[in-house]
């Protein structure tokens, strides 16, 4: 049995560790009003626009002059996967979940023959990956989770633009973690190229063959929109990612805090049984020392 210091200092040391998950609780409940306010108010935009290049795309399926951010380049060997994961830890199971339905992804191309590339937007999600696959990881993009913006999301579009049009990849699409509840962040997945509807969306809507008029020329206007869409996806998929993660800190350090006011009650316990247990015992030695006298 322990004895009565060491058991102090344990209940301090977990006392301490409840003040520390106390405090991240309320910064993570903090930061995810924002966040979350920022994901909910860019699902609109992103959703039709998402459903307005699933669309085009469609129209152009099978012309010879469709753009390929469009339509892809017609081959489906080489995929990219872009993994959206956090630079920090203590947030649950929300990293690994999106690194296991990667894995699960990685397998099934593999198992078709097809080669796959991994792009990671986060530390986390390089970190978890690198060990099995990290000779498919081609980069990784850092620190957006600190001061995210649009602008941030349009490099990561850039990037991805300029590594298809070199001809590194065929088929592009993004995993990421989709807010829905501070307990509940699924994970889903957004092809980028080529462009179609979300995953998880409904389907575009029947036009009953209503026909586009397009001012300027279409091409004109679509080599203007594809590259912006790429960026509203990705900004997307951080948005979603950041208020999950955000979510996800502050139910994990809620559990953490709880346990540790259970194993405090459980140390105080303790302590007190060992201390009386000491004082009986003492009890005891002087009233058997009295009577020997």
């Amino acid at each position: 049995m322990a004895n009565l210091k060491a058991l102090r200092i344990r209940i301090n040391s977990v006392r301490s560790t409840r003040k520390i998950t106390s405090a991240m609780k309320m910064v993570a409940a903090a930061k995810l009003r924002r966040a979350q306010e920022s994901a909910e108010a860019a699902r609109p935009y992103a959703e039709r626009m998402a459903r307005m290049m699933g669309s085009l795309a469609s129209a152009f399926a099978g012309r010879e002059d469709a753009p390929q951010l469009l339509a892809g380049n017609g081959k489906d060997q080489v995929h990219l996967l872009v993994v959206v994961t956090s630079d920090r830890g203590l947030c649950g199971s929300f990293n690994v979940g999106v690194v296991r339905a990667a894995r699960v992804r990685i397998a099934e191309l593999r198992d078709q023959g097809k080669e796959v590339k991994l792009l990671c937007l986060g530390r986390k999600g390089r970190d978890m990956m690198r060990r099995d696959f990290g000779s498919m990881i081609i980069d990784t993009v850092l620190g957006l989770d600190k001061r995210l913006s649009y602008q941030m999301a349009a490099d990561v579009g850039v990037k991805v633009s300029e590594l298809f049009e070199a001809g590194e990849f065929d088929v592009c699409s993004v995993v990421y973690n989709r807010f829905q509840s501070v307990m509940t962040q699924v994970v889903s997945w957004q092809s980028l190229i080529p462009a179609m509807a979300d995953d998880d969306g409904a389907e575009a809507p029947d036009l009953g063959g209503a026909v586009y008029i397009f001012e300027p020329d279409e091409f004109e206007i679509l080599d203007n929109l594809l590259p912006q869409n790429m960026g509203v996806q990705v900004y997307r998929s951080l948005l979603e990612s950041q208020a999950s993660e955000h979510a996800a800190r502050m139910t994990a350090m809620d559990n953490a805090s709880r346990n540790a006011g259970d194993m405090i009650d459980r140390l105080n316990t303790l302590y007190n049984r060992t201390r009386q247990a000491a004082i009986t015992t003492e009890i005891t030695e002087i009233v058997s020392g009295a009577e020997a006298l």
